[in-house]
């Protein structure tokens, strides 16, 4: 985001605690090292930078380990991100994007999952997004903080030049962990489960390029600096379109052969939560925001993702 925040000519400034993040992503803002719960580095990070807009990228997401250990979900994810709201206000900062997710939904009623759908989490983490997209409104009504929450499905991929990409720990997303197979720092890939009601019994999926993620996000805050949009909005990102995990793996078999490496694979049984399918309804970004993904073809996100994996393995 940060790359692509400054090819346009903006300023980001990067505020991270490093918990999970690496200080060489953020080559393309400043760095400050700090936690967003921290009011007085945030007031004097307002102050000295004279901040018009904040994008909250800094939670906690793990599905499985929000249900071991929720207390940490909702004190990270809910507690400092009620702090981060008082700062804005605080310093008069009108402008907030928020990276909400999917699991906000829970198990789908229905295919493909507009911004409608009821919202019924079955995880602290789903629940604890929830929560703040819910705590924007009152702040939108109260303090008149304009916000966009984007509502990711399956975020995937890589910058196509390989800049950056994911790293995560420990790594939880089906196309990294089939690729870390390919490139030796794993021994198989899991299948949970191939007995769905699917065309190949595997659960399907609807990826978004991070590309495309960032665009959405770019596309958000021209409409807040520009007073295109106001009050607490949230829109869904998603290609509309779904993809197995056995394609998935098959595409990356195709994918990494022309390097002659392989991918194992271990079939399994399912896991709790898991739905049969997850595709998103995303025309309102599209109406309102402009927002067209770029990347639709899941090989151009694989492809990507191997490049990035390849180019990080030899570093």
């Amino acid at each position: 985001m940060t790359m692509m925040l400054s090819e346009k000519g903006y300023k980001p400034i990067v505020l991270d605690n490093l918990s999970t993040g690496h200080k060489e992503a953020a080559r393309y803002g400043e760095l400050i090292i700090g936690d967003i719960s921290d009011s007085k580095l945030l007031d004097n990070i307002f102050s000295d930078y004279k901040v018009d807009s904040v994008m909250h990228f800094a939670a906690s997401s793990i599905v499985g380990e929000s249900v071991l250990n929720p207390s940490m979900y909702y004190h990270n994810n809910v507690v400092k991100t009620l702090s981060l709201l008082d700062s804005l206000v605080r310093n008069n900062i009108n402008n907030f994007i928020f990276s909400s997710t999917a699991a906000i939904f829970g198990e789908p009623i229905y295919i493909p999952i507009d911004e409608n759908h009821p919202k019924k989490p079955i995880n602290p983490y789903g629940s604890s997004k929830l929560m703040i997209e819910r705590i924007l409104e009152d702040f939108s009504s109260t303090h008149k903080i304009n916000s966009i929450s984007l509502r990711y499905f399956n975020a995937c991929g890589a910058d196509p030049d390989s800049e950056i990409g994911e790293m995560h720990n420990p790594e939880t997303h089906l196309i990294p962990l089939i690729l870390q197979v390919a490139s030796g720092k794993r021994e198989l890939i899991n299948i949970y489960g191939s007995d769905y009601e699917t065309k190949d019994g595997t659960c399907i999926r609807d990826y978004i390029h991070i590309v495309d993620i960032c665009e959405a996000h770019l596309l958000s805050l021209e409409f807040l600096l520009n007073k295109k949009i106001d009050g607490a909005n949230a829109f869904n990102l998603g290609n509309g379109r779904g993809f197995s995990v056995r394609e998935v793996i098959d595409t990356a078999k195709n994918i990494v052969q022309d390097d002659k490496k392989s991918i194992k694979e271990n079939l399994t049984i399912r896991r709790k939560g898991d739905p049969a399918i997850l595709i998103a309804d995303g025309k309102k970004a599209s109406q309102v925001l402009g927002w067209t993904p770029k990347y639709l073809d899941i090989r151009d996100m694989i492809l990507h993702a191997w490049k990035w994996e390849i180019n990080s393995s030899t570093h």
